[in-house]
């Protein structure tokens, strides 16, 4: 065998086998889900509330408006659920994201109430990226 071929074959060889130890190497790709970042999320739960919530006339939600907060300084954005006449009054319901990935709170007299089951799993199901309603 001519010594260059030899050399030629070698260093294919080689090559190849250096791709599959890199290959092998490599992390798998991770899977593609939604951003979950506190902001983020909130602005998904934000979406989702806003739809569903008050833009579909759900009579839960009727006597009350939607107050996002979500460009908060403190670093957890938020909604309010407040009064429809009184928007300024306390908050019935506060929804508030903190952290990467981000750590879910609910509270307020609303979640007293029998909607706070219904609450809790459509805040869960919107910061987890499914947009439907209940």
């Amino acid at each position: 065998m001519h010594p260059r071929l030899f050399a030629a074959i070698a260093n294919a060889a080689a090559f190849a086998g250096l791709a599959a130890l890199v290959a092998a190497c490599q992390s798998p790709t991770p899977a593609k889900g939604p951003d979950r970042t506190a902001l983020s999320t909130m602005e998904r739960v934000a979406l989702g509330a806003n739809g569903c919530w008050f833009k579909s006339g759900d009579p839960a939600f009727a006597a009350y408006k939607l107050a996002p907060e979500l460009n908060s300084f403190s670093g957890r954005p938020r909604i309010l659920v407040v009064h429809k006449g009184s928007p300024e009054s306390r908050p019935l319901l506060v929804v508030q994201a903190e952290g990467n990935p981000a750590k879910m709170q609910a509270f307020g007299p609303m979640m007293s109430e029998p909607v706070a089951g219904r609450i809790a799993a459509d805040v869960t199901r919107w910061s987890g990226g499914n947009r439907a309603c209940s």
